[in-house]
């Protein structure tokens, strides 16, 4: 499994298509308790496009978990970071929740390393105190397992959960074995970041997805970040928090008609 060593961090990451192609590079980057697993739905569709970097985020799937708590500016640099290693110059991005999150901060304060933006699932401010610090102790204190039965129903809808029991196993397997320390210290990252001010001095082309049964990142906070990027797009999906799982087609599609459009 390759590696690269960032911010004194090893981070574990995957190249598919043609790496030493001309085709645009992208980015992709996972949500709270997932890995890069996650976007195994979208690698073949990009895949036929761009060169795709799919990364697990610290303290997530086989990268590091360096001690806590985290910030978005490391979480960020972490990214920025692993493009200079591996020499990309400018990429796409495309975030989930967190993810999306490390998105909004990568447009406001690194714009220059970017094309396109694809904020998932996500807001400039997710959650509160009331939130994150709770779950951050129940998760050092208790472990994962604890926390699973509570997450997990949140990211997809009933139907859909009901519909596809082995995808839900293999995402609760990777949720439960999520390092729990990695978790926590991803949480406060969270809990501390609020980039509403700094989302309206965005200026890279950015759409926004929302699902419209998300709880966790509503429709009305994806249309809020939209409205506070100038110019942005926004799309909402039949979908709960990881649209990306959920919808696939319709996801893939939209992706790629915002990624591939002429200028």
């Amino acid at each position: 499994m390759p590696y690269a060593a960032v911010n004194g961090t090893e981070l574990h990451y995957r190249i598919d298509g043609d790496r030493h192609g001309s085709a645009p590079w992208i980015v992709l980057s996972n949500s709270l308790g997932s890995d890069m697993s996650m976007w195994a739905p979208q690698v073949a569709a990009l895949s036929k496009h761009f060169r795709v970097l799919r990364y697990d985020t610290r303290g997530h799937g086989h990268s590091e978990t360096p001690k806590g708590p985290y910030t978005i500016g490391q979480l960020t640099g972490d990214v920025i970071g692993l493009m200079d290693t591996l020499k990309i110059t400018r990429a796409h991005f495309c975030g989930l929740s967190m993810g999306g999150l490390t998105g909004i901060a990568l447009a406001a304060r690194h714009g220059d390393r970017f094309d396109r933006f694809v904020l998932c699932n996500t807001a400039a401010r997710i959650g509160s105190p009331e939130v994150w610090v709770p779950r951050a102790a129940k998760a050092r204190g208790e472990g994962m397992l604890a926390l699973a039965d509570a997450v997990l129903p949140r990211w997809f809808t009933a139907d859909y959960m009901e519909r596809e029991p082995v995808v839900l196993a293999m995402i609760r397997d990777t949720f439960v074995h999520t390092d729990k320390e990695g978790y926590a210290s991803n949480c406060e990252a969270i809990d501390a970041a609020d980039l509403r001010p700094e989302a309206p001095g965005i200026k890279a082309p950015v759409l926004v997805i929302s699902g419209t049964h998300d709880l966790a990142a509503t429709p009305a906070q994806g249309r809020d970040l939209a409205q506070s990027i100038p110019g942005a797009r926004y799309v909402e999906l039949d979908a709960s928090h990881i649209s990306n799982i959920e919808q696939v087609s319709a996801f893939n599609r939209t992706l790629l008609d915002f990624l591939t459009e002429q200028k």
